[in-house]
């Protein structure tokens, strides 16, 4: 369905799994689900999402593996750490490797979903400012550039997209 905020839910508690997706659909965000990291990683690779909402303590890849891997594949997902293994220690390390927010289980609907919305602006603002340097660049290099030269720049950037 376009238009609606594509969120991965990755956590192990199906029951949890389950009712928080099914809460945040009805509140019309498109959801995906996953119930263990290396299947979050791989849908995430075979799909685009905006935000992420990752549990730390999962069997097999732990939540801050996935952030590791998610941050660095997909220059613009936000991630929200949701979990109900937390540590002040645990919030610092997410933080550090690029987890927009951290929150504790059991949660408040309405900080999730303040929080999500917060995430998306975010993700919102990265996007329009990249966007924004590679008009800019491309305006520079059609002012100097030959035409072959315009093309390869334009090849450039389209590379560094990716």
């Amino acid at each position: 369905m376009a238009g609606k905020i594509k969120l991965l839910i990755i956590d192990d508690e199906i029951k949890f799994l389950d009712s928080i997706a099914e809460r945040l659909e009805m509140r019309g965000l498109e959801v995906t689900k996953a119930t263990n990291g290396n299947d979050a990683v791989e849908i995430a690779r075979n799909d685009k999402f905006d935000l992420a909402l990752l549990d730390l303590k999962m069997p097999g890849m732990d939540g801050k593996q996935v952030l590791e891997i998610l941050k660095k594949e997909h220059r613009y997902l936000e991630v929200i750490i949701l979990t109900g293994h937390g540590s002040m220690d645990s919030a610092v390390d997410c933080t550090k490797l690029g987890a927009f927010s951290y929150l504790p289980k059991p949660y408040d609907l309405d900080k999730l979903l303040e929080i999500l919305r917060q995430a998306y602006e975010a993700r919102l603002k990265k996007k329009f400012e990249s966007d924004q340097r590679r008009i800019d660049k491309l305006t520079e290099l059609a002012t100097g550039s030959s035409p072959l030269g315009i093309l390869r720049a334009m090849r450039e950037l389209d590379d560094d997209e990716k």
